[in-house]
Parts: C-alpha cells; sequence; structure tokens
C-alpha cells in the first residue's frame, strides 16, 4: 500500500472495504506502524481506517471525530478498537469510548505507548525538559512544528518556544539510518541535544496483539 504522509497528515486513511472482523480507528500518525505490524502477523481479521494526524493540533476535534467513525461503521463489524491514547482531549475521549462501548490505547499520548506506559511513567519526571519525535514526527517535522509554531517564517522564535527544553529524544520505530540523520537535524534546528531511542511499536503492539 502507498501511503502518503501529506495525505495521512491532512485526510487520513479512508476504508476501502469491509475485509475483517474488527475495525481499527487510529490517528493517521499510525497508519504506517499498524500497517506494518498487520502485514508482518498475518492480522488479516483487522482493518484500519484513520483520521487526519493534523487532529493533534487540534485535539479538540478528536473526540467527536472518533465517535461519527465509531456511528458510520459500527453495524459492519464484530468489534471497534481505538488506537489514540488521550491525545491532549483532556479525558474526553476515554469518556466517549467508555459510552461508546469500545476500547482504546491506554495512555497520555503515543510517547508514552511508544516507550511503553510503565515505563515512560518511571521516566517522565526526569525528562521534563525533553522534546520527543516519533518516526512520523520526523517526517513530518515541518508540518507539525516548524509551520504551526510559524518558525519558517519567524526562526527568532525558537529559543522563545523551546528556549526550556535540554533535549530532543527520537523514539525510533523502525532501524533508518536516513530518518535518524534527519531526525538529528530536528535537534540541531530546535538547538537541543540529541537521543536516538529505540522503542520498536511499544504497547501498541501489545494492545493489537489481543484483538
Amino acid at each position: 500500500m502507498s501511503l502518503s504522509d501529506t495525505q495521512l497528515t491532512e485526510e487520513g486513511l479512508p476504508l476501502h472495504s469491509v475485509r475483517g472482523k474488527v475495525l481499527i480507528i487510529a490517528c493517521g500518525a499510525l497508519a504506517r506502524e499498524i500497517i506494518d505490524l498487520k502485514e508482518a502477523n498475518g492480522w488479516t481479521h483487522l482493518d484500519l481506517t484513520c483520521l487526519p494526524a493534523n487532529y493533534h493540533l487540534y485535539p479538540e476535534k478528536i473526540t467527536d471525530a472518533v465517535r461519527a467513525t465509531v456511528a458510520k461503521h459500527r453495524t459492519a463489524y464484530d468489534d471497534i478498537f481505538i488506537a489514540y491514547a488521550d491525545c491532549g482531549t483532556g479525558g474526553l475521549l476515554e469518556a466517549a469510548c467508555k459510552d461508546l462501548g469500545v476500547e482504546m490505547v491506554a495512555g497520555p499520548h503515543c510517547y508514552s505507548f511508544f516507550e511503553g506506559n510503565d515505563r515512560f511513567s518511571k521516566i517522565s519526571e526526569d525528562e521534563i525538559t525533553t522534546f520527543y519525535l516519533t518516526d512520523f514526527l520526523v517526517r513530518q517535522f515541518d508540518a507539525f512544528i516548524i509551520k504551526p509554531m510559524g518558525l519558517d517564517r519567524h526562526p527568532e522564535l525558537r529559543d522563545m518556544y523551546f528556549g526550556n527544553y535540554e533535549k530532543l529524544v527520537y523514539q525510533a520505530q523502525t532501524d533508518d539510518p536516513a530518518l535518524t540523520a534527519k531526525a538529528e537535524t530536528c535537534a540541531t534546528r530546535l538547538g537541543l541535544t540529541f537521543e536516538r531511542r529505540f522503542t520498536g511499536y511499544g504497547d501498541l503492539k501489545t494492545v493489537l496483539t489481543d484483538l
């Protein structure tokens, strides 16, 4: 399947046909990871549709969009799973999932579940000055970081936004030297030290395995 990061950011991933028994409704930023896991494990019972990844810039849109997507596809599937953590919804997504009778990924955000929620909860207090990027965010760095913050037009604002950060941690889902090099460039652009941390798919793989 050919996936455009721009499409995943702005449009998401439509459901082309009903083939499996369980539908995953995910953030577009997780599309490649979920497809890779499906193919590697032969999870033909799982179908996938994604909401636009740029909803993370407007988290107030996520809960209503999830509700609408569940309502649209509910009768076609035995079960539906929401591949989002809280993701800035302030508990509203969790409440909606309980109301809809569907499960979701535990944790505050994808950085936590890629790291592993248990581990992230232990290290997060020591990483308050850490800025995180995933594979997707490295590829879409300009679309999610530079342009929304206006740093393409006003680079002098960088230190105002990132002056309290010290380190950029690249949570690598894959072993890709070119992506690692780009992540290090991202750290340089933000004036931060760089650390690559291979997380793989973390808790995302665990929860999808159980579906």
